[in-house]
């Protein structure tokens, strides 16, 4: 299994039409465009997970810096976030570490307070 993270999403790309395009490299188990939790309007950014590794590969290989609904997105494959990610928090008063992945603060792809997604949870959170 596999799962990319794609950003430069258009704000007019939906669960559907990010899975229908990505199929055509391959059986895809999820796709999924991250929206906003307040607004429910997109952030811009989405995973897809494919079942096979090489149906992923294909995908990165024809659709990053590609032109899908009106912009030029970014395909790469996505951090497990277990892995690794920024430093911790210091103690009382102490400030802290930052966190990484893409765009965030405290880690994860594009959220505040970790998770991709952001608003605190695992993956897609609030979706």
């Amino acid at each position: 299994m596999s799962k990319l993270f794609i950003r430069s999403l258009s704000w007019n790309t939906d669960d559907t039409s990010l899975r229908t395009k990505f199929e055509e490299f391959g059986t895809v188990e999820e796709a999924v465009v991250v929206k906003d939790r307040e607004t429910g309007r997109s952030r811009g950014f989405g995973f897809v997970k494919y079942t096979n590794e090489s149906d992923a590969n294909a995908a990165i290989e024809a659709m990053n810096d590609a032109d899908f609904d009106g912009r030029r997105i970014s395909v790469v494959v996505a951090e497990d976030r277990r892995g690794g990610g920024g430093g911790g928090g210091g103690g009382y008063q102490r400030g802290g570490g930052g966190g990484g992945g893409y765009g965030g603060n405290q880690g994860g792809y594009g959220g505040n307070q970790g998770g991709y997604g952001g608003g605190g949870g695992g993956y897609g959170g609030n979706y």
